[in-house]
């Protein structure tokens, strides 16, 4: 019988001696992550169309076809990390690490998703399954190579965020806005950091053994990164919302909202100097303060962009 103990959130769960095959395959998908592909909808949204039957509809698909491709590079990089997982406190009970699915299985499995992924993808249209092609290559040489480069790995992460957004608008064939693909990319790199500078604390000096370019990077570097990053994402988003105002109602709801945005981000920014960044979903689904004005955030926009 396989193990029921929780998995609880940003800590590997002990697989137990009895964990059966398909209880490790589950595991290994990480379907908890799927939350971040709810970024699929972020450009449908903001471009008040989501309502429509058929945009609803090819959203589903582009989040479905995201989750089956991350799934498959999940697989492929625990895969090319099973080494170095296997010297790690929390990341030695990943299935793979700890033996339940082997690296052949696991690699089959994962290429297997990967293709899922595009030909799902066809079902919303040609340019969705470009986007995730072009998502499967950058997987893929992600974990062979590019997770080895300094700062390479860094950007090739953040654009995984940033081309979940793209596949919405490509899913529904809407325009993406500049502003909002600077302030997707750059709030994706302050998460991106965040998240290293958790494995550098949680690390310390033994993480060099499990991510080389953790060594490369320290605090003060980090927090630099973060600091650009943030600097840029919340100009952009001023911008944005002071366009919209101008072009789309004429009212301040735009502009209203870049208060509990600009809370959020620097609230995000506190938990992530504690070191709780290494997970971004656990963050956002554990803090309350954050909680609530992300929802305030949405709500305003939201009637602007459907009410107003």
């Amino acid at each position: 019988m396989a193990d029921s103990a929780p998995i609880m959130p940003g800590v590997e769960s002990d697989p137990g001696p009895t964990e059966s095959k398909l209880h490790g395959l589950i595991r290994a998908a990480r379907p908890k992550q799927w939350v971040k592909n709810v970024l699929v909808v972020a450009a449908p949204a903001a471009a008040g169309v989501l309502g429509h039957g058929s945009v609803i509809f090819d959203t589903i698909v582009a989040f479905a076809a995201f989750s089956l491709a991350a799934s498959g590079g999940y697989f492929l990089n625990d895969a090319f990390d099973v080494e170095a997982d296997r010297h790690h406190a929390k990341k030695q009970f990943r299935p793979i690490a700890a033996g339940v699915i082997s690296v052949g299985l696991a690699r089959v499995v994962g290429v297997g998703l990967l293709v899922s992924g595009i030909g799902v993808a066809f079902l919303a249209g040609w340019r969705l399954a470009i986007v995730i092609a072009i998502y499967v290559v950058l997987t893929a040489t992600y974990s062979a190579y590019f997770k080895h480069v300094a700062v390479i790995d860094l950007g090739m992460v953040a654009s995984g965020f940033v081309l979940r957004m793209i596949a919405g608008a490509a899913a529904v064939n809407v325009r993406i806005s500049v502003w909002f693909i600077v302030v997707g990319s750059f709030g994706s790199l302050f998460m991106v950091a965040g998240k290293r500078h958790a494995e550098h604390m949680e690390l310390g000096l033994d993480r060099a053994g499990h991510r080389a370019t953790l060594d490369e990077y320290s605090v003060e570097y980090l927090g630099y990164v973060r600091a650009v990053a943030t600097g840029v994402a919340l100009v952009a988003y001023c911008l944005w919302a002071f366009d919209q105002d101008i072009h789309r109602t004429g009212i301040v709801l735009f502009e209203i909202s870049i208060v509990p945005f600009v809370l959020a981000f620097l609230r995000y920014a506190l938990l992530v100097e504690r070191g709780e960044g290494g997970a971004p979903e656990d963050v956002v689904f554990a803090d309350r303060p954050l909680q609530v004005l992300g929802a305030i955030w949405v709500v305003i926009l939201a009637i602007g962009l459907y009410v107003a």
